[in-house]
């Protein structure tokens, strides 16, 4: 097993010494890296994409919020009333208001995890509409795939295509969800099981 990573080190440093000599021409690499969330999180799509998820956030925060006063002032009003109340009569609210408090809890529970699985949502949804992106300038430097950077060991700066990627995809991914991209690919067929780990594998020109 070391001997396999010190082969995998000592690859990686080559390769990297005959990428940088071209780098100031652009770079023609098999293997590109891409840093997904900064450029999810830098790119206008993928910013708006991230405002949409923390409104929802907020949202949920606040009725959280609101909920939970309102719950301390009916616990309040309900203690209050203890005293000139039947225990049985208290004992019956008493039930109903746990019921409540139980019911609201599994609802604002469902309700965040939804949110988390939008979360999950947006990003696919970022790199469905970005994948005809990248696979362009996969193209453009006949690479085989792209990587994510966090999965890879060690890799040079002049295969990290972030930068590229997001100026890229800021000019030809509308962030309006009403107009959709401004590029729509017309050479990459659907993708049903689109994830960020399994990046992109290329389409033939």
């Amino acid at each position: 097993m070391f001997r396999l990573v010190q082969w995998l080190l000592v690859l990686t440093l080559c390769v990297g010494v005959a990428f940088e000599s071209r780098a100031q021409d652009g770079v023609q690499s098999p293997v590109l890296v891409i840093d997904f969330e900064r450029a999810f999180a830098e790119s206008a799509f993928g910013r708006r994409l991230n405002e949409e998820v923390e409104r929802e956030g907020n949202a949920i925060v606040a009725e959280n919020r609101r909920i939970e006063a309102e719950l301390s002032a009916e616990e309040q009003r309900l203690t209050d009333q203890r005293a000139d109340m039947p225990p049985d009569q208290f004992r019956a609210l008493a039930d109903a208001f746990d019921q409540k408090v139980q019911r609201l809890r599994a609802e604002q529970d469902a309700k965040a995890e939804a949110l988390g699985s939008r979360g999950e949502e947006s990003r696919i949804e970022f790199l469905q509409a970005a994948r005809p992106v990248l696979e362009r300038l996969m193209r453009e430097t006949g690479a085989a795939v792209i990587l994510e950077r966090r999965s890879v060991l060690v890799a040079v700066d002049a295969v990290d295509i972030t930068d590229r990627a997001i100026e890229r995809i800021d000019a030809q991914v509308d962030p309006d969800p009403a107009r959709g991209p401004a590029e729509p690919a017309q050479d990459v067929a659907p993708q049903d099981d689109v994830t960020p780990d399994a990046l992109v594998a290329p389409t033939q020109p």
